[in-house]
């Protein structure tokens, strides 16, 4: 574990291929050292499936000469091609067309203090532990009353992080463990089978959720959906469960990256300081929040970033910007920069969420006479040039104000801006993922049937 948990050597080989670019003729360059260990066990019928472990260092190198850029990477350790590498890379520079937004950040935004966040966890499960959670996530799901099957479970555990040494002076490194469990029940027979889910995941063991929770959860969902009926096509309100609800932050995190703003290929590229929410509505974006699974003490350009409201009362406040973005768009990075060893950085989110409202979900569909309670969603149709939204779906039909009978082969369909118009949001927002939401209500979307 201490070994794993060491960067120096990833810190000194990036040291040494900046200063090695530098010397080949670049006029700036950085280096970025990506660490990935991971551990997982698959159980089925209470048997092992596979045990899978995998150990990978990637080390990337990105030099500029004047406005152009390239980008090598290796995953040598030992560093005895670092020149060679960066002479490869130079003279790819040097061909490169000319992207007049490209460079480093500006050195007076890199940051040179890293809070501690609270990223590693040092008791991380062995391949024994991880199989008894798996085990357990298993029975827990197959006690279920009308559970007949397993889709199998599973668990695992694993480290992340990144080194960044640049040329005009950041040097800084981070990791963090993740640990995971999951399981997926099947009820019914022949075709009138359903499957459902449930996983947990957090960076310390003691936040996970108990796998025989997770276990119970997934077959008691599945047994829920058993003999769905179909609708026919109306508008009614939709309200998403919070299990689904973050996905509609996404896609607005999707439609505000400042890559797809300055490309125009974004509904909302003209939308900046307009109110698209209803007032009271707070998304919010923060890489600084303690054990937060996207959590980083600084982007993959060396920038702080900072607890953000990208939705504010309603209005949209600010695009994800990474600094080649934030000059075509004439703005400061707000420290969004993600990068793999290979790639140049672009923006992205971190940690976020949709701020709760004050009343339960149970409230909140207690006026709904016909409408329709979404737990699971399928595809990916969201067209972020136009704004349109079509998704499979599936869940319960509300009537009366209550949960009633399982739904499922429905389609909802509508247009981003009218959905984030009417979102109402419950107070019970959990973060237990990347994204998270609350249960929201949404008005009059289409819902197409029979």
């Amino acid at each position: 574990m201490s070994d794993l948990l060491d960067q120096s050597p990833l810190i000194a080989l990036a040291e040494r291929l900046v200063e090695a670019a530098r010397k080949a003729g670049a006029d700036s360059a950085d280096a970025v050292a990506v660490r990935s260990v991971s551990l997982s066990v698959e159980v089925r019928d209470g048997n092992v499936e596979e045990t899978e472990r995998a150990e990978g260092d990637d080390v990337g190198l990105r030099v500029l000469i004047g406005r152009k850029q390239a980008v090598v990477s290796t995953n040598d350790l030992k560093g005895n091609g670092a020149a060679a590498l960066a002479e490869r890379a130079v003279a790819m520079a040097r061909v490169a067309p000319e992207d007049k937004y490209a460079g480093l950040a500006d050195a007076a935004l890199l940051t040179h203090t890293f809070p501690d966040l609270d990223l590693i966890d040092p008791a991380l499960p062995d391949v024994s532990t991880l199989e008894k959670h798996a085990r357990a996530a298993e029975s827990a799901a197959l006690s279920v009353k009308g559970v007949s099957k397993s889709g199998g479970a599973s668990a695992a555990a694993g480290i992340g992080g990144m080194v960044l040494v640049t040329s005009h002076g950041f040097r800084g490194a981070y990791l963090n463990s993740g640990q995971s469990v999951s399981m997926t029940a099947i009820a019914g027979e022949g075709t009138a089978m359903e499957r459902d889910y449930d996983y947990s995941s957090a960076i310390h063991g003691t936040d996970l959720e108990p796998p025989e929770k997770v276990g119970r959860t997934a077959g008691e969902r599945t047994v829920e959906r058993v003999n769905p009926r179909k609708v026919e096509t109306r508008r009614v309100p939709v309200v998403f469960d919070r299990r689904v609800a973050g996905s509609l932050v996404g896609h607005l995190a999707s439609a505000i990256n400042a890559a797809a703003v300055a490309r125009k290929t974004s509904f909302l590229k003209d939308k900046l300081g307009e109110r698209i929410f209803a007032a009271g509505i707070n998304i919010i974006d923060d890489p600084l929040r303690r054990r937060g699974l996207r959590s980083r003490p600084f982007d993959a350009e060396g920038v702080a970033g900072s607890r953000m409201a990208l939705i504010e009362d309603g209005v949209l406040k600010s695009w994800l910007l990474d600094s080649a973005t934030a000059r075509e768009l004439g703005l400061v990075t707000t420290g969004h920069a993600g990068r793999s060893a290979s790639s140049t950085p672009s923006p992205g989110p971190t940690n976020l969420h949709l701020e709760p409202g004050e009343r339960s979900p149970d409230e909140l569909i207690k006026d709904i006479d016909e409408g329709f309670y979404v737990t699971d969603l399928i595809g990916s149709g969201a067209n972020m040039v136009t704004g349109d939204y079509s998704r499979g779906a599936a869940g319960f039909w509300i009537e009366k104000g209550q949960r009633t009978y399982p739904v499922s082969e429905v389609t909802i369909a509508g247009h981003l801006l009218d959905i984030f118009r009417t979102v109402t949001p419950a107070n019970d927002l959990q973060f237990r993922y990347g994204t998270n939401a609350p249960t929201l209500r949404l008005e009059g979307l289409t819902i197409a049937g029979v």
